[in-house]
Protein backbone atom coordinates (compact mmCIF):
# COMPACT_ATOMS: atom_id res chain seq x y z
CA UNK A 1 0.00 0.00 0.00
CA UNK A 2 2.79 2.18 1.05
CA UNK A 3 4.24 1.79 -2.70
CA UNK A 4 0.98 2.96 -4.36
CA UNK A 5 0.73 5.62 -2.32
CA UNK A 6 4.24 6.64 -3.06
CA UNK A 7 3.51 6.15 -6.86
CA UNK A 8 0.54 8.28 -7.32
CA UNK A 9 1.97 11.09 -4.82
CA UNK A 10 4.85 11.43 -7.67
CA UNK A 11 3.00 12.04 -10.29
CA UNK A 12 2.90 15.08 -11.47
CA UNK A 13 0.63 15.08 -14.42
CA UNK A 14 -2.44 12.51 -15.73
CA UNK A 15 0.37 10.68 -17.84
CA UNK A 16 3.05 10.65 -15.08
CA UNK A 17 0.24 8.76 -13.08
CA UNK A 18 -0.65 6.71 -16.18
CA UNK A 19 2.64 5.52 -16.33
CA UNK A 20 3.10 4.77 -12.99
CA UNK A 21 0.36 2.97 -12.67
CA UNK A 22 1.77 1.35 -15.90
CA UNK A 23 5.11 0.30 -13.94
CA UNK A 24 3.01 -0.78 -10.66
CA UNK A 25 3.06 -4.49 -10.02
CA UNK A 26 1.35 -4.16 -6.51
CA UNK A 27 -2.36 -5.17 -8.30
CA UNK A 28 -2.65 -8.96 -8.97
CA UNK A 29 -5.30 -8.13 -11.71
CA UNK A 30 -2.33 -6.75 -13.41
CA UNK A 31 -1.02 -10.28 -14.63
CA UNK A 32 -4.59 -11.57 -16.13
CA UNK A 33 -5.86 -8.12 -17.73
CA UNK A 34 -5.10 -7.57 -21.13
CA UNK A 35 -4.28 -3.91 -20.77
CA UNK A 36 -4.63 -1.04 -18.26
CA UNK A 37 -7.72 1.02 -18.39
CA UNK A 38 -6.63 4.37 -17.57
CA UNK A 39 -9.27 6.74 -18.92
CA UNK A 40 -11.14 8.72 -21.84
CA UNK A 41 -12.67 12.42 -22.30
CA UNK A 42 -11.16 15.04 -21.35
CA UNK A 43 -8.94 15.82 -18.36
CA UNK A 44 -10.21 19.68 -18.36
CA UNK A 45 -13.97 19.25 -18.15
CA UNK A 46 -15.94 20.07 -15.02
CA UNK A 47 -17.39 16.49 -14.76
CA UNK A 48 -15.99 13.26 -13.84
CA UNK A 49 -17.43 9.95 -13.47
CA UNK A 50 -16.18 7.24 -11.58
CA UNK A 51 -16.97 3.16 -12.20
CA UNK A 52 -15.67 0.04 -10.18
CA UNK A 53 -13.21 -1.80 -13.01
CA UNK A 54 -13.64 -2.67 -16.78
CA UNK A 55 -15.20 -4.80 -18.74
CA UNK A 56 -14.43 -7.13 -21.15
CA UNK A 57 -14.98 -4.87 -23.92
CA UNK A 58 -13.08 -1.91 -21.68
CA UNK A 59 -9.91 -4.65 -21.13
CA UNK A 60 -10.10 -5.67 -25.16
CA UNK A 61 -9.65 -1.81 -25.90
CA UNK A 62 -7.98 -0.07 -22.78
CA UNK A 63 -10.77 2.43 -22.91
CA UNK A 64 -13.45 2.97 -20.09
CA UNK A 65 -16.99 2.14 -20.81
CA UNK A 66 -17.04 1.34 -24.06
CA UNK A 67 -19.50 -1.63 -24.26
CA UNK A 68 -23.20 -1.65 -23.91
CA UNK A 69 -22.62 0.13 -20.50
CA UNK A 70 -20.43 2.92 -22.16
CA UNK A 71 -23.03 3.23 -24.98
CA UNK A 72 -25.84 3.96 -22.61
CA UNK A 73 -23.74 6.00 -20.80
CA UNK A 74 -22.91 7.77 -24.10
CA UNK A 75 -26.76 8.43 -24.16
CA UNK A 76 -27.48 9.79 -20.86
CA UNK A 77 -24.77 12.25 -21.31
CA UNK A 78 -26.04 13.36 -24.89
CA UNK A 79 -29.38 13.76 -22.86
CA UNK A 80 -27.78 16.34 -20.84
CA UNK A 81 -25.86 18.45 -23.32
CA UNK A 82 -22.70 16.85 -23.60
CA UNK A 83 -20.56 13.73 -24.83
CA UNK A 84 -16.92 12.77 -23.94
CA UNK A 85 -15.44 15.79 -24.49
CA UNK A 86 -17.57 17.26 -21.87
CA UNK A 87 -16.68 14.61 -19.75
CA UNK A 88 -13.43 12.92 -17.96
CA UNK A 89 -14.30 8.99 -17.50
CA UNK A 90 -12.52 6.74 -14.71
CA UNK A 91 -12.99 3.82 -12.66
CA UNK A 92 -11.45 3.27 -9.47
CA UNK A 93 -9.73 -0.45 -10.41
CA UNK A 94 -8.18 0.33 -13.91
CA UNK A 95 -7.80 -3.73 -14.71
CA UNK A 96 -10.16 -5.95 -15.44
CA UNK A 97 -11.30 -8.46 -12.68
CA UNK A 98 -11.26 -12.21 -14.43
CA UNK A 99 -14.71 -13.20 -15.44
CA UNK A 100 -16.22 -9.73 -14.68
CA UNK A 101 -15.90 -10.35 -11.23
CA UNK A 102 -16.40 -7.73 -8.62
CA UNK A 103 -12.69 -6.56 -7.15
CA UNK A 104 -11.79 -7.88 -4.07
CA UNK A 105 -11.80 -5.04 -1.18
CA UNK A 106 -7.59 -5.53 -1.09
CA UNK A 107 -7.60 -4.98 -5.14
CA UNK A 108 -10.03 -1.90 -4.43
CA UNK A 109 -7.68 -0.95 -1.88
CA UNK A 110 -4.33 -0.76 -3.72
CA UNK A 111 -5.58 0.37 -6.76
CA UNK A 112 -7.44 3.39 -4.34
CA UNK A 113 -4.71 5.73 -4.07
CA UNK A 114 -4.36 6.14 -7.84
CA UNK A 115 -7.77 7.36 -8.98
CA UNK A 116 -7.98 9.59 -5.86
CA UNK A 117 -4.79 11.21 -7.21
CA UNK A 118 -6.41 11.39 -10.61
CA UNK A 119 -9.05 13.04 -9.03
CA UNK A 120 -6.78 15.61 -7.56
CA UNK A 121 -4.58 16.28 -11.48
CA UNK A 122 -8.24 16.58 -12.44
CA UNK A 123 -9.59 18.65 -10.13
CA UNK A 124 -13.49 18.38 -11.48
CA UNK A 125 -16.43 20.83 -10.47
CA UNK A 126 -18.90 17.67 -10.20
CA UNK A 127 -17.38 14.08 -9.66
CA UNK A 128 -19.86 11.31 -10.00
CA UNK A 129 -19.90 7.69 -8.89
CA UNK A 130 -20.98 5.39 -11.57
CA UNK A 131 -22.69 2.85 -8.74
CA UNK A 132 -22.21 2.12 -5.20
CA UNK A 133 -18.76 0.67 -5.03
CA UNK A 134 -16.95 3.60 -6.11
CA UNK A 135 -19.33 5.72 -4.04
CA UNK A 136 -18.33 3.78 -1.21
CA UNK A 137 -14.63 3.55 -1.91
CA UNK A 138 -13.93 7.15 -2.25
CA UNK A 139 -16.70 8.53 0.25
CA UNK A 140 -16.60 5.51 2.77
CA UNK A 141 -20.41 6.81 2.77
CA UNK A 142 -21.87 2.17 3.69
CA UNK A 143 -25.09 2.95 2.88
CA UNK A 144 -26.38 1.02 -0.41
CA UNK A 145 -26.39 3.15 -4.04
CA UNK A 146 -30.49 2.97 -3.85
CA UNK A 147 -30.19 5.58 -0.48
CA UNK A 148 -26.91 6.88 -1.77
CA UNK A 149 -28.17 7.89 -5.35
CA UNK A 150 -29.47 11.52 -6.27
CA UNK A 151 -27.92 13.13 -3.05
CA UNK A 152 -25.12 15.55 -2.62
CA UNK A 153 -22.04 13.82 -1.04
CA UNK A 154 -18.85 15.41 -0.52
CA UNK A 155 -15.63 14.02 -1.76
CA UNK A 156 -12.54 14.94 0.30
CA UNK A 157 -8.68 14.48 0.27
CA UNK A 158 -6.14 16.66 1.58
CA UNK A 159 -6.73 20.24 1.05
CA UNK A 160 -9.25 19.30 -1.71
CA UNK A 161 -13.70 19.18 -1.46
CA UNK A 162 -15.65 18.17 -4.32
CA UNK A 163 -19.17 18.12 -4.60
CA UNK A 164 -20.29 14.57 -6.11
CA UNK A 165 -22.87 12.48 -6.34
CA UNK A 166 -23.73 8.66 -6.97
CA UNK A 167 -25.52 7.39 -9.32
CA UNK A 168 -26.99 3.94 -10.87
CA UNK A 169 -24.35 2.05 -12.92
CA UNK A 170 -25.18 1.94 -16.19
CA UNK A 171 -24.77 -2.21 -16.31
CA UNK A 172 -27.44 -1.91 -13.37
CA UNK A 173 -29.69 0.02 -15.64
CA UNK A 174 -29.51 -2.39 -18.93
CA UNK A 175 -30.61 -5.13 -16.15
CA UNK A 176 -33.35 -3.54 -14.79
CA UNK A 177 -34.34 -0.49 -17.32
CA UNK A 178 -37.24 0.15 -15.12
CA UNK A 179 -34.59 2.18 -12.81
CA UNK A 180 -33.47 4.79 -15.84
CA UNK A 181 -36.40 7.51 -14.30
CA UNK A 182 -33.95 7.48 -11.19
CA UNK A 183 -30.41 7.95 -13.41
CA UNK A 184 -32.30 10.65 -15.18
CA UNK A 185 -33.16 12.71 -12.23
CA UNK A 186 -29.44 12.28 -11.34
CA UNK A 187 -28.30 13.36 -14.55
CA UNK A 188 -30.62 16.44 -14.24
CA UNK A 189 -29.24 17.27 -10.88
CA UNK A 190 -25.95 16.88 -12.06
CA UNK A 191 -26.50 19.30 -15.34
CA UNK A 192 -28.59 21.92 -12.88
CA UNK A 193 -25.53 21.67 -10.66
CA UNK A 194 -23.01 22.08 -14.05
CA UNK A 195 -25.11 25.26 -15.32
CA UNK A 196 -24.00 27.04 -11.55
CA UNK A 197 -28.47 26.19 -10.86
CA UNK A 198 -27.68 24.57 -7.85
Amino acid sequence: MAEARSAARQAATLDDLQAALAAFDGCNLKMTAKNLVFADGNPQARLMLVGEAPGRDEDIQGLPFVGRSGKLLDRMLHAIGLDRSGAYIANVVPWRPPGNRTPSPSETEICAPFIERQIELVSPQVLVFLGGASAKQLTGAREGIMRLRGKWLSYRREGIEIRAMATLHPAYLLRQPQQKRLAWRDFLTIKAALDGKL
